[in-house]
């Protein structure tokens, strides 16, 4: 197979993702000579069907529970329902506007851009739709896809994942969940907004199970309190059509009925098929192995974003594929601290995160080496005024740094930006009370807990 591009690239990219088109970028800033490919949309689930299209839904969510809510505030509104296509247009609207910026961008910084399916032939080509595309270093990028379970079938209308979810051309009268975290209590919190009624099924003892448990236990109590039904503990074991919608049966024989099922039970790698183990790469369960600076065990490939056994997460992914170039441009790497990643689901209210949880801190450090606080968002003046309720935790080690920050309430995903500055600058809580933060803020909530773990609050009681 000839090699059309008539040249040796020194970074051949398979997948235009988050991690793919990050090093695409990084790279060609660099200096190095980048081939990028990408069988669908550039920009990858993240920017089609992940991050941005379910915030976009959310925000849709958001606002029809303010226009049902705005009388509290003293205006008067009147809500009419959702119109479903209009908010398909508003959510596709800004995913064009991503999209067309990002291949701007891609052009600009004179990334050859190749559209095809592409396949690892060599461990330094990969084949495209009947051109080989030679280089130096190749980064494997392909992404996820929503998993399923055995004997599940997901049928694209019933039986649903999170990409028919993000299309879907009505709002469902009521739904199923299965799968209790990220993904699947993000769409709860928007399909409640749009007057689903929702029911999730985890079977884990907790929502959010990765979560501190005082963060899933807030959000329990306030999916209770917006009328989220859901069930945990107790695993999935079939599914049966009814005559309008779907049956769902436990393993403990309680049933659940429904308009459709969504099945949320995470996402696994996109690797089968695509070369990797006859070039001789290292895979366990789908995901291709690497060490901290994203090297495989093949020395001329590396792998980044959902498809290794990192934080499925965008920004692991552009950090990730960031790392690749700047290591193959021969700059110093520091390996990528994962707990050190800032964590937000982007349910109302809000779940965010840095660092380790309380029970991870006691299993490191020892249970009495560790500190925990809890500052209530009912003592932030501007938390009062958004008439939300939560917390902010803060996990210490004794005498020493802050080693994680967990929040609860809306708007919280915008204060985890200081608080993986905390983590990750192994900041004292008094070295942060030292800090004057502006009132009135959310933002004041996380200094106000530093304050109050470094022993001298101010709104809140000894």
């Amino acid at each position: 197979m000839a090699n059309d591009a008539s040249t040796v690239f020194d970074l051949v990219i398979l997948g235009g993702g988050s991690g793919g088109y990050a090093a695409a970028l990084r790279g060609a800033q660099l200096g190095l000579d980048v081939a990028l490919i990408e069988k669908n949309k550039l920009g990858g689930t993240c920017l089609h069907n992940g991050c941005i299209p379910t915030k976009a839904l959310l925000h849709a969510g958001e606002v029809a529970d303010q226009a049902r809510e705005a009388e509290q505030f003293g205006v008067k509104t009147s809500f009419e329902g959702i119109d479903i296509k209009g908010v398909h247009k508003y959510k596709d609207d800004v995913i064009s506007g991503l999209y067309k910026g990002l291949q701007g961008l891609v052009a600009s910084r004179k990334v050859t851009y190749i559209e095809g399916t592409g396949h690892l032939s060599s461990p330094t080509s990969v084949d495209v739709d009947g051109r080989r595309v030679e280089g130096r270093h190749v980064l494997l990028a392909t992404g996820s896809v929503p998993k399923s379970l055995p004997g599940l079938e997901i049928d694209g209308n019933r039986i649903i994942t999170s990409d028919h979810a993000l299309t879907l051309d009505r709002v469902p009268e009521s739904a199923i969940i299965l799968g209790g975290g990220v993904i699947g209590v993000e769409f709860a919190s928007a399909w409640k907004s749009f007057g689903t009624d929702v029911t999730v099924i985890e079977g884990m003892k907790h929502l959010v199970p990765v979560e501190d448990e005082n963060s899933s236990k807030l959000l329990e109590r306030a999916f209770r309190k917006r009328g989220i039904k859901f069930n945990l503990g107790t695993f999935f074991q079939s599914a049966e059509y009814t005559e309008n919608g779907v049956k769902v049966t436990l393993a403990d024989g309680k049933t659940f009925e429904a308009e459709v099922l969504l099945v949320a039970i995470g996402r696994g790698p996109v690797s089968a098929g695509l070369g990797y183990e006859e070039q001789g790469v290292a895979i366990d369960r789908g995901y291709v192995q690497v060490d901290e600076y994203m090297r495989t065990n093949v020395p001329t490939i590396s792998a980044v974003g959902d498809l290794v056994p990192t934080l499925q997460l965008a920004h692991v992914g552009f950090a990730e594929g960031i790392l690749v170039a700047e290591r193959l441009a021969g700059l110093k790497t520091v390996p990528i601290d994962y707990d050190g990643v800032p964590r937000v689901t982007y349910c109302h209210p809000e779940v965010a995160s840095v660092g380790i949880t309380e029970a991870k801190a006691k299993e490191i450090y020892g249970a009495d080496k560790v500190v925990a606080l809890k500052y209530n968002l009912a003592g932030n003046g501007k938390s009062k005024i958004l008439k939300t309720a939560g917390e902010i935790k803060l996990v210490q080690v004794k005498d020493g740094a802050v080693v994680g920050v967990h929040m609860v309430g809306d708007r919280m995903g915008e204060q985890v930006g200081e608080a993986q500055l905390i983590y990750n600058w192994e900041a004292l809580p008094a070295e942060v009370a030292q800090l004057i933060h502006a009132h009135p803020t959310q933002n004041e909530a996380l200094g106000e807990a530093h304050l109050a773990l470094a022993g001298k609050p101010l709104h809140s009681h000894d």
